[in-house]
């Protein structure tokens, strides 16, 4: 007969478990420490271990900050993940994001942080390398110069749309106006006609349109799927939308649906953006689905971006009198009337370009990463070698903000995109807002253009005064995908034209 099994408690089996756990723990931070390929990078202790410290500031909206400070503390590479770099040196542009020569891979897309969804087909942004070379020269005719031409008589009756609706709610400066709303409403109106033949009509209503509105839910759910998926938790994403939790994300893709379909009914060619994929959508077998990613990504690529640096240029100026006073000097006596303000027009005025880029330094539309991973066989990153499979990063917000980069990267300094002596150290190549490399912003001309005319269009017309409670705009701001503005409120006060 054989002798009975010994009993196990409860109590025993429980803490046997917890000993097995802790012991398991123990020995994933051991390995993270001291034998993991990324040992010899620098950074705090609990993010060399967990990816919760990183995740923990994505969802409190201030991680862009922290790296900036780690940054300062430990050198131009932190590990910020137990597999993840950020780099901080104006060299990381090019090997991570340029052209890779002599047969290399180039770096492909962290799945961590991009394809969260996936029950939609990839985007433009997401795509492998040649279903983005496929859509990117499709988009391309839409972004083209003489496609540029064609539009400007459409964006610049938005333009002038905004102009009077300022004049009308402005009270003549003595009612202070949310500038941060009105640069949104202009630039969705500008984007939906140029990319779907339609406005969402917010400047015609001075209100937002429903849309416009669910956007900045929508990228607030996604800052949360972002997180998952940094935890390897994107099963997690795929249960929540087949429960229904991703709600905001689903309401914008059938809103964007729909405006593709209005676009195909329009039966006609024109110079958009989305004729090019509209021409190829049989030919390609691309299905609604992947229009409409890929629509999505032009309306908030070519409108939300634009409004946030119009607003962060407005309020760097208006805190900045100096600056701003030189520039109203440049456009008052470059133009007689506002009909002479054009989209070709405002390419020679030098001082507002450096005005613009300047303000892309100091508050970049996307202050976070765009991570890579590290091919196979390793790479040679800013000098160092990094290993294959190593999440890879610049950080706009603190490659900005370097002061081994830029000389007084806290001041609102124009003057060091023009030659001044004092700044003839500064690494502005370090500045890159539309990224690097093929996977660039394809709207840069258009995103200057937009720019440019309508700063001008209301430096001309207006004089321009921060209100109290909009001195700490920026400083008081948290940023997740996008930046999480509250309100810019500014007086217009109008300028007396000229009379021939």
């Amino acid at each position: 007969m054989a002798p009975p099994l010994p009993i196990v408690s409860p109590v025993s089996a429980t803490l046997a478990g917890a000993l097995l756990v802790t012991l398991y723990l123990v020995g994933v931070a051991v390995y993270r420490i001291f034998l993991h390929p990324l040992r010899k990078f620098p950074g705090p202790l609990l993010w060399k271990i967990s990816p919760l410290p990183r995740v923990y500031h994505l969802m409190i909206g201030d991680l862009p900050f922290k790296v900036l400070e780690l940054q300062a503390k430990y050198g131009k590479f932190v590990r910020l993940t137990p597999n993840e770099l950020a780099c901080n040196d104006p060299q990381a542009w090019k090997d991570i994001y340029g052209h890779r020569t002599g047969g290399l891979q180039e770096m492909p897309k962290y799945k961590g942080s991009y394809f969260v969804q996936s029950h939609l087909p990839p985007s433009i942004i997401e795509a492998e390398r040649e279903e983005h070379n496929l859509i990117r020269r499709q988009l391309s005719h839409g972004f083209s110069e003489k496609s540029l031409r064609g539009q400007e008589s459409i964006i610049g009756d938005y333009v002038n749309l905004l102009i009077q609706r300022l004049h009308e709610h402005g009270k003549n400066g003595t009612v202070p106006l949310n500038m941060r709303e009105w640069f949104n409403w202009t630039t969705f109106d500008i984007i939906g006609d140029l990319g779907f033949g339609s406005s969402f009509d917010c400047l015609q209503h001075s209100d937002y349109h429903p849309w416009v509105k669910l956007i900045g839910s929508a990228l607030h759910e996604a800052a949360a799927f972002r997180a998952l998926g940094i935890l390897n938790l994107r099963p997690v994403v795929d249960l929540m939308n087949k429960l229904g939790g991703t709600n905001k994300n689903n309401e914008n893709m059938d809103l964007v649906r729909n405006k593709v379909h209005q676009r195909m009914k329009l039966g006609m060619e024109r110079p958009d953006f989305m004729e090019g994929l509209i021409r190829k959508k049989n030919e390609w077998q691309m299905d609604d689905d992947r229009l409409a990613v890929n629509a999505n990504v032009v309306i908030i690529a070519g409108s939300e971006t634009t409004a946030t640096l119009l607003s962060g240029a407005v309020y760097l100026l208006t805190t900045n009198r100096d600056k701003l006073d030189k520039l109203v000097q440049e456009v008052r006596s470059s133009f007689k009337s506002d009909e002479e303000i054009t989209l070709l027009s405002v390419n020679n005025l030098s001082y507002m370009l450096a005005c613009l880029n300047e303000a892309f330094r100091m508050y970049p539309p996307v202050a976070a990463d765009l991570p890579r991973t590290v091919p196979k066989g390793g790479a040679t990153i800013g000098g160092k070698y990094v290993a294959e499979n190593t999440v890879v990063s610049v950080w706009q917000w603190a490659i900005n903000r370097n002061p081994q980069h830029w000389t007084e990267p806290e001041k609102y300094i124009p003057e060091r995109w023009l030659g001044d002596p004092k700044y003839q150290n500064d690494a502005l190549e370090a500045m890159q807002p539309f990224s690097f490399g093929p996977r660039n912003c394809i709207g840069r001309n258009l995103a200057y253009a937009e720019m440019r005319l309508i700063l001008a269009r209301i430096i001309y017309n207006f004089d321009m005064s921060i209100c109290d409670d909009s001195l700490r705009w920026i400083g008081d701001q948290k940023t997740y995908l996008l930046w999480d503005k509250p309100s810019l409120n500014l007086y217009m006060t109008p300028v007396p034209q000229k009379v021939e």
